[in-house]
């Protein structure tokens, strides 16, 4: 009787730890995080600065202890800049890879198309360089329960805003051009553009259209120089954009190119040369050392990726940013589950110091833009670098830019 006691106790002893070391190994599982962006093709400099950044931050968080005491793993996907291929990326990250989170998405289009399978899913995103309007707008309650889509960029409601006033209000524009692709970006970005003029009664002169890939913007540029046009404002990415200032050159016209925040990438400038200089754009960072933050950030990136210029230091910055507030929001939650990671972004209670900008309740229930009007300056092309346009933007405490409290 006391042997066979001694073998249940032994039994159950047994039993125990196999619980006990069974839970030790889901608690040591890593966290999956989807990564999709653009990492070859024309817009692969914003997607591959975007996922560095990215796998810079994990690679800090990692050093320190993970989070909730697990490594963060990061699952990559090169969507290609094409929406097709975006949403097979979004349907193979949920079901067979089982991601709790995605962070990336560089093209409005793709984020678009993709980003309805997380939201049925009820796995947050992270857009941290996508800047089309509507974006994190797709799923607003009261159409549905809840919303899964948050957004660490400028949105284009914000940089119209912006361009408009940089080149009618500061430089005294008042016959305008908008040349912007063909694209959902391009387009989108252009119907903020016109609204954002016209708030300062101010109507385009000419809007001309491009597609991706176009070489020759030769057409597009005659027509508005025959319309007058004393400013060019572009909504495009970086390799046509490039085109529009050698377009202007060998014609010899001399007008301001005002755009969006693509106007920063490399491809731009690298292509356009020094037909680009002078080129300005919204900017949510700009690669200075004029905070130790960014100081450390960017001598981490230069390290890690032996480089000089970071190919599209937005891209990078957000992107960096992005892992650190989803990183705060599982941390908070004490959880991967989706509803309880999106509950804790939307009521962060821990400041994160990032790049950008320092977060201090960044979202809420009915906002779900980190980035604000404030927060962006303005960049400008100079000597194959973007550099502030208006360095008091940038001086003293305008280093560091916040979102307003609600």
């Amino acid at each position: 009787m006391r042997v066979s006691g001694m073998i249940a106790a032994v039994a159950a002893s047994i039993a125990m730890a196999g619980v006990s070391i069974a839970g030790v190994a889901v608690a040591a599982e890593p966290i999956k995080i989807g990564l999709s962006g653009p990492f070859t093709g024309g817009s692969s400099s914003m997607g591959v600065s975007m996922r560095d950044g990215v796998k810079l931050a994990v690679t800090e968080i990692n050093k320190n202890g993970g989070v909730l005491g697990r490594q963060l793993v990061l699952v990559e996907r090169d969507d290609e800049a094409k929406n097709e291929v975006g949403v097979q990326i979004a349907q193979e990250l949920i079901n067979k890879e089982g991601v709790v989170a995605t962070l990336g998405y560089i093209n409005t289009g793709v984020a678009l198309a993709s980003q309805r399978f997380y939201q049925e899913a009820e796995i947050p995103v992270i857009n941290n360089v996508a800047t089309g309007s509507v974006i994190p707008r797709q799923f607003l309650p009261p159409d549905n329960k809840s919303n899964y889509i948050f957004r660490t960029s400028a949105s284009d409601a914000i940089q119209s805003v912006m361009i408009a006033d940089e080149a009618v209000k500061r430089q005294g524009a008042k016959k305008p051009a908008i040349l912007a692709d063909s694209t959902n970006y391009g387009q989108l970005g252009r119907a903020d553009l016109e609204k954002a003029l016209a708030t300062l009664g101010v109507k385009p002169v000419a809007t001309e259209k491009f597609n991706i890939g176009d070489t020759d913007m030769t057409a597009q540029l005659l027509r508005a120089k025959e319309a007058g046009a004393d400013v060019i404002l572009t909504y495009a990415i970086g390799p046509e954009l490039a085109q529009i200032a050698n377009g202007m050159a060998k014609l010899g016209w001399k007008v301001p190119m005002i755009g969006s925040w693509t106007l920063s990438m490399a491809s731009f400038i690298d292509t356009a040369g020094p037909n680009g200089d002078g080129a300005m754009m919204p900017q949510t960072f700009i690669q200075l050392p004029d905070t130790p933050k960014r100081k450390a950030f960017i001598e981490a990136y230069q390290a890690a990726y032996k480089i000089d210029r970071m190919p599209s230091p937005v891209s990078a910055a957000q992107g960096y940013d992005s892992v650190f507030l989803l990183a705060a929001a599982i941390t908070q939650a004490g959880s991967t589950d989706g509803r309880k990671v999106r509950e804790a972004l939307e009521n962060l209670n821990t400041k994160v110091e990032g790049v950008v900008t320092v977060y201090d309740r960044p979202f809420s229930a009915t906002d779900h833009e980190a980035i604000t009007g404030n927060i962006p300056v303005f960049g400008l092309v100079k000597g194959g670098r973007v550099v502030a346009a208006h360095p008091e933007d940038i001086a003293g405490d305008k280093a560091i830019r916040v979102k307003p409290k609600n």
